[in-house]
């Protein structure tokens, strides 16, 4: 995939609120797909919730009255895409009867919603400790 450019950082902030966005739609609708039984509804349940996180976090951010608020918010998205990540992992793992691709494509956009955050917070100015 080309990586996209910006003519400002408000083009940028507007392309990554619906990509996150987009994302944790995405997710919904595949969860939908899982098969009904306890372990599918306990890491639908998670999936759902760090993938909204996610974007609900960067909307936040993009929102914050200070550089700190920002950089709290943003070690926030950080910490849900990583999630993300994780729950994918797991619903791979667990081999659940599902669309195979597309739990591929969605693993590969929370990889890059996790490598985007990151960079963010790590040129966001603020400190981890």
């Amino acid at each position: 995939m080309e990586k996209p450019t910006f003519k400002s950082k408000e083009e940028f902030i507007a392309w990554f609120q619906n990509k996150t966005k987009q994302f944790a739609i995405d997710v919904i609708k595949f969860c939908r797909t899982f098969p009904n039984d306890q372990a599918a509804r306990v890491i639908s349940y998670q999936i759902i919730k760090s993938a909204t996180s996610v974007a609900a976090n960067y909307r936040a951010a993009c929102r914050g009255r200070s550089q700190a608020e920002f950089f709290s918010k943003i070690c926030i998205v950080v910490e849900e895409a990583d999630e993300s990540v994780f729950w994918l992992e797991m619903i791979e793992g667990a081999q659940f009867k599902i669309d195979v691709d597309e739990l591929k494509r969605l693993k590969h956009e929370s990889d890059e919603l996790l490598a985007i955050s990151s960079k963010a917070k790590g040129t966001s100015g603020g400190k981890s400790s």
